[in-house]
């Protein structure tokens, strides 16, 4: 085997084909990035067992080809080091050649022929999603999963599909994110898993793959697995299991007071009040007075503080508390100029956020005995 790369090209390939390889595995073979060389393709390949990508390389120069395993963290490091734009990649009897203008190194490679195969997306049923949407629909979500939970449902993405439309939602038990987004359906995907979850290593490995705003992501799912195409990128998983909560419970469907907030602004308060909080007492109390938020926070061994922010709100008095963690984390994926607005029932009562384009972020307010 032997090609030749456009450096960065490679260097960001690789970058998102390592975003798969354990940092820690019974089976060695796993820390490697495989590379198969032939008919005219080249194509990394990555998988920790749960979750896989093939990716074909661009403007690849190919002179002899093959197949090797390419150690991960030190062609990272040597993609991430030199300088010159093309690099060669040779496969000889002694190992695997790297050179990259007058720097060459000479590594092991493993033997290929136990590294378990990842498949190409060979879908005929499948959803077809813009990749900007997606992305963002992702991001939105993703971070609201638990993945230390025991209970395995929640450490994935439901991905929910109606005809045309597609909704994710994510919880950890103590918020919820779901978010619509409409695409189209080629052939007949509703068949396969009714209620996929899908694992957020693949999702989060999924937001990383979409550079091309004006590529379409194609979404297939079936009894066990998933599989998405992405523009050179093919990610196949296998779902989660266990029964996802039913979210739609959760959300309440009135509120005694809408307040409309400013992102930018909203937040900036939220970090500020976060500042004098603790493992122990994580708490803030929101309090809606009629023209102003007042945030307060305290904490043993660190102090007390007092946050104040005029709002557009005219109704009676509501005092919430909060996890500004969850808080933050919601506003941090939004748009800073954009506006959302939050609908109050009472203090013990589940809150709602919502966007004009049909976010919707449910928050548990915790208890004021702190």
């Amino acid at each position: 085997m032997k090609i030749q790369c456009h450096r960065p090209t490679l260097s960001a390939a690789f970058q998102v084909v390592s975003g798969v390889v354990p940092a820690r595995t019974p089976k060695d073979i796993l820390k490697n990035v495989k590379l198969d060389v032939g008919d005219g393709v080249a194509t990394l390949s990555a998988t920790d067992s749960e979750v896989g990508i093939r990716y074909e390389l661009e403007g690849v120069e190919i002179e002899r080809g093959g197949t090797t395993l390419l150690p991960t963290a030190r062609l990272l490091a040597i993609l991430r080091e030199v300088q010159d734009n093309a690099v060669l990649l040779e496969l000889r009897d002694d190992g695997l050649l790297v050179r990259c203008g007058s720097s060459e190194f000479r590594l092991q490679a493993a033997d290929p022929i136990e590294f378990p195969p990842v498949p190409g997306f060979d879908a005929v049923a499948y959803h077809v999603l813009s990749g900007a949407v997606l992305k963002e629909a992702v991001r939105r979500t993703v971070f609201a999963t638990d993945v230390e939970s025991t209970r395995y449902a929640l450490g994935g993405v439901l991905m929910e599909r109606d005809g045309d439309t597609v909704t994710l939602a994510a919880t950890d038990s103590r918020r919820l994110a779901v978010m619509k987004i409409i695409g189209r359906a080629e052939g007949d995907p509703a068949g396969g898993n009714a209620a996929p979850v899908i694992p957020s290593k693949a999702m989060s490995l999924l937001e990383r793959s979409i550079t091309e705003d004006s590529e379409d992501v194609l979404i297939a799912i079936q009894a066990n697995d998933a599989l998405v195409k992405c523009g050179p990128a093919t990610i196949s998983c296998r779902l989660v299991e266990g029964r996802f909560p039913r979210y739609r419970d959760v959300i309440p469907t009135s509120s005694n007071a809408s307040i409309n907030l400013v992102v930018s602004s909203f937040l900036s308060a939220v970090r500020q009040a976060q500042i004098v909080t603790n493992d122990e007492s994580r708490g803030v109390d929101f309090a809606f007075r009629p023209g102003s938020l007042t945030l307060e926070s305290q904490a043993a061994d660190v102090g007390r503080s007092t946050v104040e922010l005029p709002i557009s709100y005219e109704g009676k008095d509501i005092i919430i508390t909060f996890d500004p963690r969850f808080v933050a984390e919601y506003l941090r994926v939004l748009e800073p100029e954009s506006s959302v607005r939050l609908d109050l029932i009472d203090a013990e009562s589940a809150a709602v956020f919502r966007t004009e384009d049909g976010y919707t972020y449910v928050i548990m307010p915790l208890s004021r005995d702190r």
